[in-house]
């Protein structure tokens, strides 16, 4: 079977086929994904992605406040009643330890849903990076499904995304086929970083990394409303070494099974 990765710069551009046999990765660094990372090394039992304000409210009814921490934001703000924001940040142990984060989200809740045709599904971002590449080591058929900013592709998600194509290509030994996309993200992955950084031979300081964020339509909104410390909490590559899963039978999301290195 040919080895396959490709890379999805919105949802909507990945189709059931696509997805069916695949191990997909979705990504939302700015910050869906960035946060689901934060929330489970902090302790929460699992994450509820769900697309509606209304879908999470009732799920928090039926799990109880007790049992659950209502999550999320709508225009990159925390929204009204809900227990914390999109920030990452936010999700510290005693806020979320030992109970189930219900999430919503503007983008990355929407890309999760989007990606249910998958046979495997992991969250990814710029702080679990190693610990996805780990994984996608393992699979035969990749996807990087893109949440993208209100619809539009987003630098932020083909940056991540050209970040690991180009580590399968440089580091796997192994031989995949790319669509597009995929070459597009590992061509916006180098061109924005200097040797040895680009080609993963030495560490890219968060700084630098969230120069480049900031300038992506995500970026740019959470400049806007205030919240520009995320994007540096986002670019510190590597701070976490659990990759986030999708369970296909409650739709729970809890760390995979750890990974050695290769």
């Amino acid at each position: 079977m040919t080895l396959r990765c490709d890379v999805f710069a919105l949802p909507q551009l990945a189709d059931a086929d696509d997805l069916r046999g695949a191990t997909a990765v979705v990504i939302d660094v700015l910050r869906a994904s960035t946060t689901i990372i934060h929330a489970l090394d902090a302790g929460a039992e699992a994450v509820v992605a769900c697309r509606e304000i209304e879908q999470a409210r009732s799920w928090l009814a039926k799990a109880g406040e007790a049992e659950a921490v209502l999550g999320g934001e709508r225009g990159g703000l925390p929204i009204e009643g809900f227990d914390l924001g999109n920030s990452p940040d936010e999700y510290s142990p005693d806020r979320v330890g030992g109970r189930t984060v219900v999430l919503t989200t503007t983008n990355g809740t929407a890309a999760i849903e989007h990606a249910g045709k998958a046979d495997h599904i992991l969250i990814g971002a710029f702080v679990n990076a190693t610990a996805v590449f780990r994984h996608l080591l393992r699979a035969e058929r990749i996807a990087l499904v893109c949440a993208g900013t209100d619809g539009q592709y987003s630098l932020d998600d083909l940056l991540a995304a050209g970040y690991w194509v180009n580590r399968l290509q440089r580091e796997s030994g192994l031989t995949f086929a790319y669509n597009a996309q995929a070459i597009t993200a590992q061509e916006a992955w180098r061109t924005r970083f200097p040797l040895p950084h680009a080609a993963g031979d030495s560490a890219i300081d968060p700084d630098r990394l969230a120069a480049e964020l900031r300038n992506t339509p995500g970026g740019v909104n959470l400049i806007r409303v205030g919240l520009a410390d995320d994007i540096l909490t986002a670019a510190r590559i590597d701070r976490f070494s659990l990759v986030p899963m999708l369970d296909p039978v409650d739709g729970q999301i809890r760390p995979a099974p750890s990974l050695e290195a290769d």
